[in-house]
């Protein structure tokens, strides 16, 4: 025998339902809830009709409309159809002439409202009874009987079940009942069992009835792994445990009305959630039994937005019996429900949730039960604190497994999330915690992807520069992005890129196929600093920002970004070669949040120069001196001039292959090497600003002054001279090489002469060398060398720095 709750809403769901149940051989009952929305409805004209309101009237009409237009739809028997719509018009009758009492005496009682919102049901059950095949409809409020407690309607079982089982001593192949609607067991008057009332209606039947299945049939495939709304990427929990499923739905999860699992908990009767509109999905089983997924040392996350956390606080309520008792007590009698409760060890703070709606009353009812303690300061405050979001965590493989909590709120705390009260019961099945409700997106979303509910971990990258560098890492993750997600579970989502003056962001990721067109056509205008406000705002888990610009104004925003433990990528030298002061907070902010803050790029290019040196230092080894080729510029433009080609002419070769910044003068300055110089030191230890630098440059300071255009005018003034150099050189078996030195924190950068025996003769177009020198690596220094220059390698560098936040290999 099977027991099935079902919603209807439309011909299409109607015709689902009487498929589904012609399906069935085994004796079945369907207990059907109102038409989609109808309840609302009910409750919404009733009110308009209690202030006098005419719009009532209006909606009425739209009910009886979409009633009559259902039994047209599926009804095709004339005779039938005639029969029903009398049932029907009778019913609606009775609701209008309802209706127009309320709205004549301006009144609604509790009572009245019960009768009210009845009719859904009643009317939806017709409707299926005389669509189903040899069904027959039994009226609910005969054998589901509730009593009063305080506000609610509850059943009384004993009772319930005594009617239920003398109702159906002989079963018909299909019975259909109007589920949510029940009558009191003393005056016999209309009550209904709540929200979600029709599952439960299905459980108590199912229970009294020993039946062997309780079918849900709604309009989802099942429990998710959390809300489909918030998570883009949740998927369906095929098996469950009942306690889990509890958890679940008495945190948030909608998809069956938690009292409904209580009926077949006591006698094992599985329950099975399925989707009326997709009946091949699997759904969700859920059984006694506890089954384990392996994927996963939790099942699901379920949230509740609608939290206000109530603290009572005061060194009076240590070691004294009957405080929580106190508290409990007074709420239950004027019928709060409290749904978390977190408890200081010490006993002087206690604090619990309860709807934001029920915090005034809360705070009142306390206050008046502690007036004495208050007053003689045992107590010091009872205070509410609105706005607030509740997260559970649930698992029943949580148990006795080390580590889960840990994980948790570290995962919180590096997606800078504070979570401001906590519990969690022996039982180990549920984790919950209360934050701030602005940060409940990211919450889930974080904890969703740390516990691999996810299908894949998630990078949310934000862009900024879409040049040269920008582009060709943009290419080059459009082209990996398949193979992150089968081989390493990871996927890169770019849910922002900006330019200059325009920037397009998409929580949900852009398309790199259309990504320029999309910020032309589509992006919004931006500077620095709006573009920091629409990050910070959109508050997105696990998100990266991509500096591939040369701006002072981007590079100012590392220190905003990081503090909000959004982590840091890139190939900007400002903020690392800035102010010793800057860098040392940026890399001390990026430490306290848990945080990356990574510039690989800024030295080498692709070249693995930082990385290997941090591995140095970080194992106890100390670098006492740095010799280096750093500018595949400079390095570009000694290799390639000779007798038929000039200085000035090997710097325009050196622009146009996209080896030099877009000023040349940066580089020819020296200012380029110089703040790779300062950075190298710095990270091998040594305290260094860019002043400290002892230049030797080989081209004189005027040809610097005036704009661009004077510098190309007058560069080729240099040529003969240098021209004369390099034959000398040549002669003498020697290369210039512009060298970058630092030996115990001094630092030079200068233009060298270098013969065959020296490791940088050799090197090879815009090629970088570095040779380290180590306490370790003393007499054969390490020596790092390769492609220092492009746009291409430069951009496989971002793209590593950023592969390494995910930690994976």
């Amino acid at each position: 025998m099977k027991f099935g709750g079902t919603s209807v809403g439309s011909i299409e769901s109607i015709l689902k339902v009487k498929k589904i149940v012609e399906t069935v051989e085994s004796s079945v009952i369907v207990v059907v809830s109102a038409l989609g929305g109808v309840t609302d409805q009910l409750l919404t004209m009733s009110g308009w009709a209690a202030q006098g309101d005419y719009s009532y009237e209006k909606e009425y009409n739209k009910l009886v409309m979409r009633h009559i237009e259902l039994v047209e739809g599926v009804i095709s028997n004339p005779e039938d159809k005639n029969d029903l719509l009398k049932q029907i018009s009778s019913l609606l009758d009775e609701l209008g002439n309802i209706l127009r009492g309320v709205f004549l005496v301006k009144d609604l009682s509790q009572k009245t409202s019960d009768i009210i919102v009845s009719y859904g049901e009643r009317l939806s059950s017709i409707i299926i009874t005389s669509f189903l095949t040899d069904a027959r409809l039994f009226d609910a409020r005969n054998f589901i009987k509730t009593e009063k407690q305080f506000s609610k309607h509850i059943v009384d079982f004993v009772l319930t079940n005594q009617l239920i089982e003398k109702t159906f001593v002989n079963l018909p192949k299909t019975a259909v009942i109007p589920g949510f609607i029940a009558s009191d067991k003393k005056t016999g008057d209309v009550t209904n069992l709540g929200r979600g009332g029709s599952d439960y209606t299905a459980a108590i039947l199912a229970a009294a009835l020993k039946a062997d299945i309780l079918e849900i049939w709604t309009d989802v495939d099942g429990f998710m792994t959390a809300d489909p709304r918030i998570i883009s990427n949740t998927y369906v929990i095929e098996e469950l445990s009942y306690i889990e499923a509890m958890e679940l739905s008495n945190f948030g999860a909608k998809v069956i009305y938690p009292p409904t699992i209580f009926p077949a908990y006591h006698l094992n009767i599985p329950i099975l959630i399925k989707n009326t509109f997709n009946p091949e999905a699997p759904g969700t089983y859920i059984t006694k039994d506890k089954r384990t997924s392996g994927k996963s040392s939790i099942k699901g996350i379920s949230s509740i937005s609608d939290t206000c956390l109530i603290t009572v606080q005061g060194l009076g309520m240590v070691g004294v019996i009957g405080v929580n008792f106190r508290i409990f007590k007074a709420l239950s009698e004027v019928g709060i429900s409290v749904f978390m409760v977190s408890q200081a060890s010490s006993e002087n703070t206690t604090s619990f949730a309860v709807k934001n709606a029920d915090a005034d009353l809360s705070v009142d009812v306390l206050k008046k039960e502690f007036q004495l303690e208050l007053t003689q300061g045992e107590i010091n405050d009872i205070k509410a604190e609105k706005n607030l979001a509740t997260v559970a965590i649930v698992g029943e493989n949580m148990k006795r497994t080390p580590g889960i909590a840990g994980k948790l709120f570290g995962t919180l705390g590096r997606s800078g999330i504070s979570v401001i009260a906590c519990a969690q019961g022996a039982s180990e099945t549920n984790i919950s915690f209360v934050i701030q409700s602005e940060y409940l997106r990211k919450a889930l979303n974080s904890i969703h992807d740390s516990f691999f509910l996810s299908e894949y971990q998630v990078l949310n990258i934000f862009l900024v520069g879409v040049r040269t560098i920008g582009g060709r890492l943009l290419e080059q993750i459009q082209c990996q992005q398949k193979t992150l997600m089968e081989h390493n579970g990871l996927k890169l989502n770019i849910v922002g890129i900006a330019r200059k003056n325009k920037m397009l962001l998409n929580r949900k990721g852009i398309d790199l196929d259309n990504y320029l067109e999309d910020l032309t056509n589509n992006g919004q205008a931006s500077d620095h600093e709006i573009l920091r406000e629409e990050i910070l705002k959109m508050n997105i888990f696990n998100s990266v920002f991509v500096d591939c610009t040369a701006s002072d104004e981007i590079a100012g925003l590392y220190a905003d970004f990081l503090s909000h433990n959004i982590s840091v990528v890139t190939a900007n030298k400002i903020a690392a070669s800035g102010p010793f002061e800057n860098y040392k907070n940026l890399k001390e902010t990026a430490r306290k949040t848990g945080v990356k803050y990574l510039f690989e790029t800024n030295v080498g290019a692709g070249l693995p120069i930082i990385n290997t040196m941090n591995a140095l230092t970080n194992s106890g080894d100390r670098i006492l001196k740095l010799q280096a080729v750093l500018s595949g510029t400079l390095n570009f433009i000694f290799n390639t001039i000779g007798k038929d080609i000039p200085l000035s002419k090997a710097i325009k070769m050196a622009k146009e292959a996209g080896f030099s910044e877009p000023d040349p003068r940066v580089d020819l300055s020296g200012k380029d090497v110089i703040r790779k110089l300062v950075i190298l030191s710095r990270e091998a230890g040594y305290k260094v600003n860019q002043e400290n630098v002892t230049q030797n440059l080989f081209i004189p300071n005027h040809y610097f002054q005036g704009n661009l255009d004077d510098f190309w005018k007058t560069i080729p003034e240099m040529d003969a001279a240098f021209e004369e150099k390099r034959r000398k050189l040549e002669l003498e078996g020697k290369k210039f090489r512009f060298v970058a030195e630092m030996e115990n924190g001094k630092c030079s950068v200068g233009l060298h002469e270098v013969d065959r025996s020296h490791p940088f003769y050799e090197l090879e177009g815009s090629n970088n060398i570095i040779m380290i020198t180590t306490e370790r690596y003393n007499e054969y220094p390490m020596i790092i060398k390769g492609y220092g220059a492009g746009a291409a390698v430069t951009a496989a560098g971002v793209f590593s720095d950023i592969i390494s936040i995910a930690n994976i290999r």
